[in-house]
């Protein structure tokens, strides 16, 4: 776990550094078509310094908004609160905040920069659909997530991909309003610089999601032990997989920029064996048997249930 947390740690400022390096390759390369120049490098590098600090700081917040979820007391959720206390206490790590969607899709992500500053989100569907034992397997999960360190880096994931996206639409608006600057006046040289800048900015936010499918499905079933291993009682967590697997109805709220966040994909649509490749989630199969080899071979066991028409 410790080395499973610093890993971690190593790869939140290496996407960070990658970030910062992927914005200013993006200001060349608007700098390039446009009038703006080398004066586009300090622009870019201003938007990279305060979006990565911002992505670490207020990543959280960001997520929480986009997602519609709301933070609900103790008198509103007491089973809901209790849960997530007892859990956090088992883990050696302070409380998170407590958060609802109003959804009847049932799912749960957990994010924040670190256990200090951690919130937990569930579905109203959830809530409804699981029984104690499974919603408790649940809640188990998101823990581990906040215990490994995970969502700092899923966090980043969301927030770094979005911007990227921006800066990399604010390079396409600077072609069709500058124009092609150094080709025009620069010769053979300016052109072939100002094909890499395109380049760039093709590749640029392709390499952003790279990085939103390289949260590594590893660290799904990591939390899934780590939650177990929490509850000691694999078998609810299983269930309330199988269950989620199950349940064929969207998450109206998620997208595929915080899709990788929740502990099952809420994008139903988003199947097929070519997406799997990119699926940051493993398939609910494997993560069943995982957690029936960690509770023995005379456990009672839920199987992962075909999808429904």
């Amino acid at each position: 776990m410790y080395e499973h947390i610093e890993r971690n740690a190593r790869v939140t400022w290496l996407l960070l550094a990658f970030f910062v390096l992927l914005i200013l390759a993006l200001g060349y390369a608007i700098g390039e078509v446009s009038d703006l120049g080398y004066a586009a490098l300090p622009i870019a590098a201003a938007v990279a310094a305060v979006s990565a600090t911002s992505s670490y700081l207020y990543g959280d917040r960001v997520v929480l908004a986009v997602s519609g979820a709301r933070e609900v007391s103790h008198d509103e959720q007491p089973f809901l609160h209790n849960t997530v206390e007892g859990l956090a206490i088992a883990a050696g790590i302070p409380k998170p905040r407590v958060f609802v969607i109003a959804d009847s899709a049932p799912n749960a992500f957990a994010t924040g920069r670190n256990p200090a500053h951690a919130s937990i989100a569930v579905t109203t569907g959830l809530l409804e659909k699981l029984d104690r034992l499974e919603l408790e397997g649940v809640l188990a999960h998101e823990i581990a997530h906040v215990q490994h360190m995970d969502i700092r880096l899923s966090t980043l994931v969301v927030v770094l991909v979005g911007m990227v996206a921006l800066v990399s639409d604010w390079f396409w608006r600077s072609m069709r309003w500058g124009g092609r600057r150094r080709s025009r006046d620069g010769g053979g040289a300016a052109g072939v610089l100002a094909l890499i800048a395109v380049v760039l900015a093709i590749f640029a936010p392709v390499a952003a999601h790279l990085i939103r499918f390289a949260v590594s499905r590893r660290r799904e079933l990591l939390a899934d032990a780590g939650g177990a291993m929490l509850t000691r009682y694999p078998a609810g967590l299983a269930g309330a997989l199988a269950k989620l697997d199950a349940d064929r109805e969207p998450l109206e709220v998620a997208n595929k920029a915080t899709a990788h966040l929740y502990i099952v994909n809420p994008l139903k649509e988003w199947g097929g064996s070519l997406n799997a490749l990119f699926n940051t989630h493993p398939p609910i199969e494997e993560r069943i048997r995982r957690l029936r080899e960690m509770a023995g071979p005379t456990a009672d066991f839920p199987e992962a249930r075909e999808p429904s028409a």
